[in-house]
């Protein structure tokens, strides 16, 4: 019997994702390696320290750049509300793959997710700009850009953290890869995990024939 399909992500909305994921490998990789010692050696991977010293920042932008575009995309969808508490406090069931709540187009660890990673971004993004040498630096104090480089360290580490949680997320719940590489979820996967997004879905469908 043939899957009936629904679009979840048009083609668009994927490349967006998949070069924000691409700049994100880039500058966690690059990013780890200037600021802890131990992962000096992934330099490598750019030739030199010297040519991975001048990636990281401008890479740093076209992520930005690529968020931002998501943010403005998905930020209407991400407000957390009754339904979404109910499914942040059954975790545990969630995790042994019974889902809770009416949930929309994303649920409760999604948005918390989404939100977190707006907060990441925007930290980055302004201590990335305090630091940034030869361009920006100097018209900084050197208190200014010591506080930037720590806050700078705790948000991309609290990003990687969160890129983990989401990749596992995404493996560990079937069917979600799936909508970021082909666009597209089975109806039985819209139906169990966000069935309000579905029924929301069907009814533009009845609209439009």
């Amino acid at each position: 019997m043939k899957e009936k399909l629904i679009r979840r992500y048009n083609a668009a909305e994927r490349v967006n994702h998949w070069i924000v994921a691409v700049c994100f490998i880039v500058l966690a990789i690059s990013g780890l390696a200037f600021f802890y010692p131990a992962f000096f050696w992934l330099t490598g991977v750019f030739g030199t320290p010297q040519l991975a010293r001048i990636v990281h920042p401008f890479v740093g932008v076209v992520m930005f750049v690529g968020f931002f575009v998501q943010f403005l995309r998905y930020w209407h969808h991400n407000f957390i509300d009754r339904e979404d508490v109910k499914w942040m406090k059954s975790v545990k069931e969630v995790l042994s793959g019974h889902e809770v709540g009416d949930i929309g187009k994303y649920n409760g660890g999604q948005k918390g997710m989404f939100w977190m990673m707006t907060l990441c971004m925007l930290g980055l993004f302004s201590t990335g700009v305090v630091i940034w040498r030869p361009y920006f630096a100097q018209y900084f104090p050197i208190d200014l850009i010591r506080v930037a480089l720590f806050v700078h360290a705790w948000a991309a580490l609290a990003l990687i953290a969160g890129i983990i949680i989401h990749v596992y997320a995404a493996i560990w719940v079937r069917g979600t890869i799936r909508a970021m590489v082909e666009g597209v979820v089975t109806e039985a996967w819209a139906k169990k995990h966000h069935p309000r997004w579905f029924r929301e879905v069907k009814a533009r469908q009845e609209q439009e024939k």
